[in-house]
């Protein structure tokens, strides 16, 4: 199986979506405000159900916001 990385999109979204701050979204989605630094940062990869809290929060879908890459 190939080496992947799971990569995101959540703070270009949450800026585009109404300038949202990370305690803003993170409010919204149920998770501390560190945690949705992690998130952004890539440094942290959330369960299923925090990814579709987030997309649905941002109103938008899970696929926009979170994708897979091949390790280099």
């Amino acid at each position: 199986m190939k080496e992947v990385q799971i990569k995101n999109n959540v703070k270009v979204r949450r800026v585009e979506y109404g300038n949202l701050t990370q305690g803003d979204l993170a409010k919204l989605v149920g998770v501390t405000r560190q945690t949705m630094n992690l998130i952004e940062a890539q440094k942290y990869n959330p369960t299923i159900k925090v990814c579709l809290l987030i997309a649905a929060a941002l109103e938008t879908s899970i696929e926009k916001l979170f994708w897979m890459e091949e390790k280099v």
